[in-house]
């Protein structure tokens, strides 16, 4: 990976800006003393590599920014967010296989998220 493509630091003074733009975002709400978080960091640090340009991918330390983990009722790390539009689409609580988040990410590009799947039931 590339030294300078790095995750965005979200914190309670600039979350909102950074979600301003709309366009598809993952927030990692993590902390330092979380094992499982540490282990999940390098395949977010990969995502933000492989989906730069498309994705905002956003690191949120849960203890230095209670206000956001709090807004969005984080209570397990760590938790994964996928946003469009400003809007919760879908969540990963627990650590994830990189394959698993590239599914999420590639649905949400492509319009075709957890949420957008349920308010659009199937037609045969």
């Amino acid at each position: 990976m590339s030294d300078n493509v790095k995750a965005i630091e979200g914190t309670d003074a600039n979350i909102e800006e950074i979600l301003a733009a709309g366009e598809p975002v993952l927030i990692d709400f993590w902390a330092e003393w979380c094992g499982p978080c540490r282990m999940l960091s390098p395949v977010v640090d990969e995502l933000v590599e492989d989906y730069q340009g498309r994705v905002k991918i956003v690191k949120v330390d849960v203890d230095a920014n209670p206000a956001i983990a709090a807004k969005y009722g984080i209570r397990n790390i760590p938790t994964i967010l996928f946003l469009k539009n400003n809007e919760i689409v879908d969540k990963q609580v627990g650590a994830a296989a990189k394959q698993a988040l590239q599914e999420k990410l590639n649905a949400i590009i492509a319009g075709n998220s957890a949420t957008d799947a349920a308010a659009s039931p199937a037609t045969e």
